[in-house]
């Protein structure tokens, strides 16, 4: 970046320098430009914005600071002009150093400053009469004979382009003023009063901040003074939680959350987001910039564009360039570079500056499809170019379905999605929006694939684009790795004008899925049973099904929370809580055989019994296994490797037999699909019912589980109470990239002759059946620890013991 351009109190030092010289009637101005010429230009124009008339000067070369003065000379040869540096901050009173310059008849008058350390500047020294006797550029301590040092602001008549040669490198201290004085033409010094900062380096930028807002330089500062020295532009949202300590400033349409703590000599950029948590003292944050949640910003300069995830700290001195993603939990040391474009990775420690490299991997999938932060990480470029990509990997004429949940964020991006389909000559047929399992059981109809955007679960500000098979389930790792190849390369195929594809919405959707749905699953004796039950759809999109698949079961059934909330696409672990506890009052108030409460996408289903009580996802799997293995006798169940070995019981005592299978959904849905899988369940209310579908669906197993209740006509608080308890314990530990495959090698040697499992990741089974599971994650800078025993002590020291292995690895 032009240091010109760097932004103080959010607004360029040229900026503030030309707004001086306009204070001081200087409207005209020629700007001298060779370094990123263009985006000095493009930022100032012809200077209309300003009320001044700006032009430039281009040096092809470097001319030095008279070479490039005399480069515009023929815009300043009519008349005395002055010469101004556009990268120093300055309140000089120009129009004192022009009536001084006129009055001794100078050619050349140089305004001088005092300063404390000398050092890095041109020392002058001027008689009693302000006549120039010496100059010296840049002393050693031992040439230090005067505190008054050139500032590079100078007033001149145009003969001094006499003494300057066109088209060399000339400079007016080295070169043209001793000339001038030895052929004894008048240069005087204007000794100044003010504020001067020659904007050089880090601590000068920095320093440069802190004296604006403290008021020690009289220069403009956009917005309005709420309270003392806490300046908030306009448009800003600022939560009356926040804490502010001034003097800092707010810029433009920035965000800043409750929680959020900014602290003195804080700039704050244009539309820069501030989540709860954060925390920033001496920060300088350019604009466009997003600080995650209790993230933690000490005396450093962020650039434009960048996103500091959550918890990331960085330290005082360090300097994070444009367009940068510093991870999770990762900390920056102080005095660090991350040059421009640059990743670090979440959990990284980083020490040394990160110039060519970016110390990270760039992660396409994660366990969800593509996710990241809404309009941060997930913007509508992204979601084009990822579409372009998926597109790229069909043939043309295929047909794409698409669908999102009711939030506007996925509303959004959806559209952006189908524009790329389109323009890559994709068909698409799209749903709107409908319950995730309903968008797999459509793109299973005939589609090459399917796109579905929804809200993160959980995490309200967060996206993921969910890709799908032509069979409506996840993409496989192959799959997943060729989409990211071509989005890497960013060899999108485009179509021609005649070969833009078609967009068109299905009807009767919904009628299609739960005459499916009705045809495929056992509902024998569930109108007989007289069964009552409580289905809360969380404001959901499951409620868009629920009216017309009820009324076909002929089940008496209450249903709570049926409408769309816009405004609430996914539920916090706590919200979640709450809800299910409020559906046990009611069923247990109603008298209901059970109660069944929907995310709000249709996917998973939580349950609570008879009593009101809530079963936890990991027993209500044990529970519907129970079920669909005493019914069924045979076949096999797919489970995921980190399931209580207990559900090995559960199964054989029905004899039916468990398949383990990877954590990864696509391996899940694999083994749902094959002949002889009569069910799948992943422990987090994820449920497969084979005989309708291979991938999870809420609606297809709280169909399953009225039938099964109704048939055996046991309560679900008997079968869990003949089900052994189970404890399994979990635990996450931050593992940086590059040591993740030493933490797997390290595991593996130290199972030594116990029994090894690789299905997933390393489990150790331990001589008396405990066993533990170590496994990397494949999108985080994080490995995933499970340990099982007869009891939570026993699990917690294998647990214990197996973490101290990992870290030990990873340090």
């Amino acid at each position: 970046m032009p240091k010109p351009l760097l932004p103080v109190a959010n607004r360029p030092i040229m900026e503030h320098v030309l707004r001086l010289l306009k204070r001081h009637g200087l409207n005209e101005t020629v700007v001298t430009v060779q370094f990123l010429a263009s985006l000095v230009k493009n930022y100032f124009g012809d200077g209309e914005e300003l009320g001044m008339e700006l032009s430039y000067a281009n040096e092809e070369k470097p001319l030095g600071t008279a070479g490039s003065v005399k480069n515009a000379e023929e815009a300043l040869k009519d008349d005395a002009f002055l010469v101004i540096s556009g990268d120093a901050l300055t309140d000089f009173d120009l129009t004192d150093l022009i009536r001084f310059h006129k009055e001794k008849g100078a050619m050349v008058t140089v305004c001088l400053t005092r300063v404390p350390n000398p050092l890095e500047f041109g020392i002058t020294i001027v008689d009693e009469e302000g006549k120039v006797e010496r100059f010296l550029e840049k002393p050693t301590w031992g040439q230090v004979f005067s505190d008054t040092v050139n500032t590079g602001i100078y007033v001149m008549e145009p003969e001094v382009f006499d003494y300057v040669e066109a088209d060399v490198p000339v400079d007016w201290s080295g070169d043209v003023f001793p000339q001038l004085m030895k052929e004894g033409k008048p240069i005087y010094g204007y000794i100044a009063e003010g504020y001067w900062e020659d904007v050089g380096t880090h601590e000068s930028y920095v320093k440069a901040q802190a004296d604006v807002l403290e008021g020690k330089v009289d220069v403009d500062i956009d917005g309005f003074e709420i309270s003392p020295g806490v300046w908030v532009a306009e448009g800003a949202e600022v939560h009356p939680d926040a804490v502010l300590r001034g003097p800092l400033y707010i810029g433009d349409y920035a965000k800043v959350e409750a929680g959020a703590e900014i602290r003195e000599h804080t700039v704050v950029g244009s539309n820069v987001v501030v989540k709860s948590g954060a925390f920033l003292h001496k920060a300088v944050v350019h604009d466009n910039v997003y600080i995650g949640q209790h993230s933690n910003l000490r005396g450093c300069v962020v650039g434009k564009n960048t996103d500091i995830m959550r918890a990331a700290r960085i330290e005082d001195g360090a300097v994070i360039g444009d367009e940068c993603l510093i991870g999770e939990e990762s900390i920056v040391q102080g005095n660090v570079r991350v040059y421009p474009f640059k990743t670090i990775e979440a959990g990284a420690f980083v020490n040394t500056s990160v110039i060519w490299e970016s110390r990270g991997q760039a992660h396409l999938f994660g366990a969800r499809g593509v996710s990241g932060v809404l309009n941060v990480e997930i913007t509508p470029e992204l979601a084009v170019r990822l579409a372009g990509a998926y597109a790229t990997t069909l043939k043309k004429g295929a047909t794409v379905t698409t669908a999102r949940d009711h939030s506007r964020g996925a509303r959004a991006l959806k559209r952006a999605v189908i524009s790329a389909l389109q323009a890559s000559a994709i068909d698409v047929r799209d749903l709107e929006n409908v319950p995730l399992p309903v968008a797999r059981q459509q793109t299973a109809r005939g589609s090459a694939g399917g796109i579905m955007i929804r809200t993160t679960p959980g995490v309200p500000d967060s996206v993921d684009i969910m890709f799908f098979d032509s069979q409506g389930a996840d993409l496989s790792q192959g799959s997943q790795r060729k989409l990211d190849r071509v989005f890497a390369r960013q060899e999108y195929r485009r179509a021609f004008p005649g070969e833009i594809g078609d967009l068109y919405f299905p009807s009767s959707v919904f009628d299609s899925y739960t005459g499916s749905l009705l045809r495929d699953v056992d509902t024998s004796g569930i109108a007989e049973s007289g069964l009552k039950v409580v289905v809360d759809a969380s404001n959901g999109s499951s409620g868009l099904v629920l009216p017309s698949l009820l009324g076909k079961l002929g089940v008496d059934s209450l249903t709570i929370n049926p409408g769309l909330d816009e405004s609430r696409p996914t539920e916090t672990v706590e919200v979640r809580r709450a809800g299910l506890t409020r559906l046990g009052e009611i069923v247990a108030s109603s008298g209901a055989a059970f109660g069944v409460r929907f995310d709000p996408v249709g996917e998973r289903l939580s349950l609570v019994d008879e009593k009101g009580r809530i079963i936890e996802d990991d027993r209500a799997l044990l529970v519907m296994l129970d079920l669909v293995a005493a019914e069924r006798r045979s076949g096999r169940v797919a489970l995921p490797v980190t399931t209580t070995r207990i559900a090995e019981q559960v199964a054989a005592y029905h004899g039916t037999q468990v398949e383990w299978t990877t954590t990864s959904p696509d391996d899940l849905t694999r083994v749902g699909g094959e002949e002889g899988t009569i069910f799948g369940g992943d422990g987090k209310g994820g449920f497969i019912v084979p005989e309708f579908s291979s991938v999870y669906d809420g609606t297809a197993a709280f169909v399953r589980l009225i039938g099964l209740v109704a048939r055996t006509q046991l309560t679900l608080s008997q079968i869990d109470a003949r089900i052994p308890r189970a404890h399994v314990l979990k635990r996450d530990l931050a593992t940086p990239w590059a040591v993740k495959g030493l933490v797997m090698r390290r595991v593996v040697e130290e199972a030594g002759d116990r029994f090894v499992d690789t299905t997933d990741g390393v489990r150790v089974v331990e001589t008396d059946g405990r066993w533990v599971m170590v496994l990397p994650d494949p999108a985080e800078a994080v490995t995933h620890l499970w340990a099982e025993g007869p009891d939570d002590a026993s699990a917690q020291a294998l647990l214990d013991e197996w973490a101290a292995v990992v870290d030990s690895a990873g340090r």
